[in-house]
């Protein structure tokens, strides 16, 4: 078996989207040049790794098999890449970072810039994914640090706080709902919608109104908040943001803002990484800088953060449902 790293970062690419056609895009590939890799694989092995059906694919045993092992060989690598370059001059390494749509958006690039900028020699490759998406890439070995709602079931992954998130009701001021000052996301759902395209808080959304038996009626997407504030001014329609960027976009406008009633409309956001010991040590500065406070060290006897014994008490009170931006 000749097995190259582009096949195993493609293979739990796919076992973590659960297709093909999403995990070649996760991973850069086209579709064909994925599929075919993954064919070589099964052919070079001369064993099935994954089980095809019309909702996507699943690892059959020998896969799973595979998979164990590519983490380990991944995981391996990216300590490898770290350590060298503490000793290699001008060796440059990547961190993988997922968050969702508030954390990328709001908190994340004041937090992160003066890092990078102290650390000229260390990339960041950084995705914006749903929050449970993060949750399986972290726990899958995909990306070394999620940030993410800890609303979502994060398994045995390890938490760090990171901020405090609240999604609010943007409407025009003579606007019916304006009168009130919250709103049940129910009472929104046979309004007109301005929505906020390729991010994963228009998914959340969608998602919310599904488990009320319905669908948003997004009228149009903007691509940032900006456009989003010019179309509710206009009358287009309402729209649900993090609260930060909405005061930003009322500020000097004509524009109300209303908190929304519904529970899972605020959130702590939390850093996430699968086990400290494998992170690399670009990532661990990383992870110990956006926590805001010293990340235990990754020898025996290390302490655990601080919440970790408070997340595991915590999942009996999450809201049903979860929490997927």
């Amino acid at each position: 078996m000749r097995f190259d790293l582009t096949d195993l970062r493609l293979f739990l690419a796919v076992l973590d989207a659960g297709s093909i056609t999403h995990g070649a895009a996760q991973a850069g590939l086209s579709l064909p040049a994925a599929s075919e890799r993954l064919r070589d694989m099964e052919r070079l092995g001369a064993v099935t790794l994954l089980e095809r059906g019309r909702r996507g694919v699943m690892a059959t045993a020998a896969g799973e098999a595979l998979a164990h092992h590519a983490r380990l060989i991944l995981r391996q690598m990216a300590r490898m890449q770290g350590e060298l370059g503490e000793h290699a001059q001008g060796l440059r390494a990547t961190i993988r970072l997922a968050a969702n749509t508030a954390a990328l958006t709001e908190f994340l690039p004041d937090r992160l810039a003066p890092w990078l900028a102290a650390n000229p020699r260390v990339d960041l490759d950084l995705k914006e994914r749903q929050s449970s998406e993060i949750a399986r890439a972290v726990a899958a070995g995909l990306v070394e640090i999620g940030i993410l709602s800890d609303a979502v079931d994060c398994g045995d992954l390890t938490l760090f706080p990171f901020a405090t998130d609240r999604l609010v009701l943007l409407l025009p001021p003579d606007h019916p709902l304006a009168g009130q000052r919250r709103v049940a996301f129910a009472d929104l759902l046979h309004e007109p919608f301005v929505g906020l395209s390729g991010g994963a808080l228009q998914d959340h959304l969608q998602f919310q109104a599904h488990r009320l038996g319905a669908r948003l009626r997004v009228r149009t997407v903007m691509r940032g908040f900006d456009g989003i504030r010019r179309m509710v001014a206009a009358g287009v329609g309402i729209a649900i943001l993090p609260e930060q960027s909405a005061r930003r976009q009322a500020r000097g406008h004509r524009l109300a803002l209303r908190r929304l009633s519904d529970g899972w409309t605020s959130r702590q956001l939390s850093l996430c990484v699968r086990n400290l010991p494998d992170l690399s040590p670009p990532a661990r500065s990383l992870l110990a800088h956006l926590a805001l406070m010293p990340v235990p060290s990754p020898g025996p006897g290390s302490a655990p953060p601080a919440n970790a014994s408070d997340r595991r008490n915590s999942r009996a009170n999450k809201p049903a449902g979860g929490d997927r931006t």
